[in-house]
């Protein structure tokens, strides 16, 4: 088991990374505060894992709420009916919400810990490999509304991350290939020597070979770890992590949630990015070249969807928690490894890629 540490002073956490970890009553149970826990998983990981996690709860008093499976279902109501589960068990402040899932299960979790009588203990336990090398790290948590993805949210820290390897063993391989988009990511913004690691290793992760699998999650929850620990509510730095995420959150919003996973917007908007950071003469032709065939080789879509025009993308990019005073603000690529702050792009360029790239 490998141990890494998000450094937020008296909000500090572990985050566990290791096979078999489901089964560490020590592990969850040393963050439980009280004995009122309320596991909140969906429909497909319930059946996989939600025995076990109860059994590592053993001697608590438990109960379950299990959800539909999807981003469209990362609602207002499906926190509320969170909320219902709370209020019908009479829980109380010292209650711990534990999220069993991927990204929209820990976002729908932390969001409802973070507001149910203002604020109750939660952990992470991501099943999925987005919502172990992202999600689940940092404090992020939200729901959707209609107009724009995550819209409705909070800061809000767990208690730990419990990341059990094994769960990779059940995942398909679409969902692989969407949680290698936020590790590559972390190739693109700040770490070369990663990102020539998994030009190196790409097939090998894809194999899911476990050797491989922990050395790409631990090094990609290093760099969230240290960017967080440096900007935790996003005022600087943190903001590089949205590399892609604009673009991308216009593709999830515009055809619709769920139509393409999380991973697969952001790969998307991560070669959007670097075509127009081309297009500004900060990164080369063969740099901008290099991003796309990464992602084609983690089998990702790499080309926007042509239902969506160029007018379509402004529409939804202009609903971005990202920008401000009515100004679209983007994170894009002075080098492969270095990515830039928010930046304000002349209408002319941005236009131009959403009207050339992959159409």
């Amino acid at each position: 088991m490998k141990t890494l540490t998000v450094s937020l002073g008296v909000r500090s956490y572990p985050i566990y990374i290791g096979p078999g970890l489901l089964d560490r009553a020590d592990l969850i149970q040393a963050h439980v505060p009280g004995k009122q826990v309320l596991v909140v998983t969906n429909e497909v990981v319930a059946p996989l894992y939600l025995e076990r996690t109860l059994a590592a709860l053993s001697g608590k008093e438990f109960r379950t709420i299990v959800l539909p499976d999807g981003e469209a279902y990362k609602t207002l109501d499906s926190a509320m009916a969170i909320f219902d589960a709370l209020l019908a068990e009479r829980f109380s402040r010292t209650a711990c919400i534990v999220a069993l899932g991927g990204g929209v299960i820990g976002d729908l979790a932390g969001f409802a810990a973070a507001c149910y009588q203002r604020g109750v203990p939660f952990i992470q336990v991501p099943t999925t490999l987005l919502s172990q090398v992202d999600s689940s790290v940092g404090g992020k948590t939200a729901v959707n509304h209609p107009r724009g993805k995550n819209m409705i949210g909070a800061f809000y820290q767990p208690r730990c991350v419990l990341a059990d390897t094994d769960t990779l063993n059940t995942l398909p391989d679409r969902e692989l290939s969407a949680g290698l988009a936020e590790v590559i990511k972390y190739g693109f913004i700040r770490d070369p020597e990663f990102l020539a690691w998994l030009e190196a290793n790409i097939e090998r992760l894809l194999r899911r070979e476990p050797e491989a699998l922990t050395y790409a999650i631990e090094r990609s929850c290093l760099n969230k770890a240290d960017v967080v620990a440096e900007d935790e509510t996003e005022t600087g730095v943190r903001a590089t992590l949205n590399l892609g995420h604009t673009f991308g959150h216009a593709v999830e919003t515009g055809m619709g949630y769920g139509v393409y996973l999380h991973g697969e917007a952001v790969a998307i908007g991560m070669c959007q990015a670097a075509d127009l950071s081309r297009r500004l003469g900060w990164i080369g032709e063969g740099e901008a070249a290099r991003v796309i065939r990464l992602l084609e080789r983690a089998r990702l879509p790499v080309v926007p969807p042509r239902e969506l025009d160029a007018d379509a993308f402004l529409e939804h990019m202009a609903v971005d928690k990202k920008n401000v005073d009515g100004g679209l603000r983007l994170i894009l690529l002075k080098a492969l490894g270095e990515a830039t702050l928010p930046v304000v792009v002349a209408a002319g360029p941005l236009r131009a890629t959403l009207e050339s790239y992959g159409r």
